[in-house]
């Protein structure tokens, strides 16, 4: 389940002005310094002091940060070096950039490299045109590269309006990837780039990839002859996945589609270590709080609220749990011995007693003042954001990706990526691991376009164990590590295959 968690019971406290005096050798000096205060230099008087949290070379803020541009990306001419103008980025004279960051993020993804040199000649793309909406970053770039050097036709755009790098998104576009997708979409502008990938003259999608399901309801909706021809679909978010078996159940699920998100390699990798790492990186450049000792509730005990509150608890919260599950419950309570190491498993009800701390649209106005809150899972709606738009209730902006939601009384909450995916929108990830999961969407796309007819039939399949075990294989020499090799014997006593795959389909 998607996990949302709030923090209390500390203050907001502006940081001390500080005043810079700079003194000049002579007038010229001067005079060529004064050409370059800029709007970032007025923007600073209403900003914290504090710049580190928004002016990094990372998804959290992209070198063509929306407010130095005002001009909607749909509203510019653009062309690449090809003169090609099949796509809608923030500024494609930022692709040199962008090139350098997936030149860096190469280096961390040899597993999905080693996927393209070994199948490159092959082509097993060759003739799959694939839509993809995803989150577009620097280690998404090398799987969309990884895909096109398979022999497959792209069209790309972001499944989360804030997570977009602008300098990558402009390489893509620069290699002739038509891409359409900037940091800072709005909703308009979020459903319009949708559009603009499955709605062009000449060129029709056989294959989706998707993150959240929203490419999939869009084509489902609007282009239904395009969705019956389509040869498959993957997917690898919780809420996308939710989506195709509800398509399912009722019948309307008219092609396979391969369940990524619950591939083993995804949920103990991308869930459970991504997160644990993202999350105080995303929550640390927005906040640039110390979290000793601070109260923190996180909703939900899957692999990213374990990987959520393993990183909370290392730097000193007092963690309290909510959880509707007894056996991921049960397991809190005996694997991580709650007493000895400071966890608790509440109902929210209990907490807002002590931290006037919930998500429900009835009781967001009981939060403490000075609460953040901030979301984990993949949509916006682990947070009702919807009621903190009332005309009660006055936003103010701190900085990018940072509210304060005002109530009559005075009192303000710091809602962080208006109630979005915190980490891809605020922060970065490692790029490690999302290479566990983007060999996971290559490999899961090539069987599905080269499957014989009759092998998936029209439903939600997870990715067989076999192909989840040769992307853990393909990660391994990155550790320098050496696999033990069953015996014969060992193998017939065990009833199973030297060779794997060593876990059955439903293990999780």
């Amino acid at each position: 389940h998607g996990v949302s968690f709030l923090l209390s019971s500390f203050c907001i406290v502006p940081a001390q002005m500080k005043l810079c005096i700079i003194q000049f050798a002579n007038a010229e000096d001067k005079q060529e310094f004064s050409k370059y205060p800029t709007k970032a230099g007025r923007r600073s008087l209403s900003r914290s002091i504090s710049q580190s949290s928004t002016d990094s070379y990372s998804s959290a803020a992209s070198y063509t940060d929306s407010s130095d541009d005002e001009t909607s990306p749909r509203d510019k001419a653009q062309v690449n070096t090809q003169g090609s103008s099949d796509f809608c980025v923030k500024n494609i004279k930022q692709a040199e950039f962008g090139r350098r960051e997936i030149e860096i993020a190469e280096q961390d993804m040899s597993a999905l490299i080693s996927l393209r040199k070994r199948a490159q000649g092959e082509k097993p793309l060759a003739g799959a045109k694939i839509v993809g909406c995803t989150h577009i970053t620097a280690q998404t770039a090398v799987l969309i590269e990884t895909l096109v050097a398979l022999g497959a036709q792209c069209r790309w755009t972001a499944c989360n309006i804030y997570s977009t790098q602008n300098e990558v998104a402009a390489a893509l576009a620069e290699t002739g990837v038509p891409v359409f997708a900037w940091k800072g979409e709005s909703e308009d502008d979020f459903w319009w780039c949708i559009d603009r990938c499955v709605n062009t003259e000449g060129w029709q999608a056989n294959m989706i990839l998707d993150d959240g399901g929203d490419l999939t309801h869009w084509v489902y909706k609007k282009y239904p002859s395009v969705f019956k021809k389509v040869r498959g679909i993957v997917e690898e978010s919780v809420t996308g996945v939710h989506r195709l078996y509800q398509l399912s159940k009722a019948g309307k699920l008219c092609v396979p589609a391969m369940n990524v998100n619950d591939s083993v390699t995804k949920q103990k990798f991308d869930n459970l270590y991504c997160c644990r790492e993202s999350i105080l990186d995303g929550l640390k450049r927005t906040t640039d709080i110390m979290f000793g000792g601070k109260q923190v509730v996180v909703c939900g005990y899957g692999e990213v609220g374990k990987g959520c509150c393993t990183a909370l608890k290392a730097l000193g919260a007092i963690v309290c749990i909510t959880e509707i599950d007894p056996i991921c419950a049960l397991q809190l309570c005996v694997e991580l011995a709650v007493i000895m190491d400071g966890f608790r498993v509440v109902k929210l009800s209990e907490v807002i007693r002590q931290m006037d701390v919930h998500t429900n649209a009835e009781q967001l106005d009981r939060m403490k003042n000075g609460c953040i809150v901030c979301n984990m899972g993949h949509s916006n709606t682990e947070i009702d954001v919807a009621s903190l738009r009332s005309p009660e209730l006055t936003w103010e902006r701190v900085r990018s990706q940072v509210d304060h939601i005002i109530w009559p009384d005075g009192k303000r909450v710091v809602l962080l990526a208006e109630g979005r995916l915190l980490n891809l929108s605020c922060s970065t990830v490692p790029t490690f691991v999302l290479s566990i999961t983007a060999t996971t969407q290559a490999l899961a796309l090539i069987e599905l376009f080269n499957a014989p007819e009759g092998r998936y039939k029209q439903d939600v399949y997870l990715l067989p164990k076999k192909m989840d075990e040769y992307v853990a294989s393909l990660h391994l020499p990155n550790f320098d590590a050496h696999l033990t090799e069953l015996s014969d014997e060992q193998a017939k006593y065990m009833g199973l295959n030297k060779n794997g795959p060593f876990k059955p389909n439903y293990y999780r």
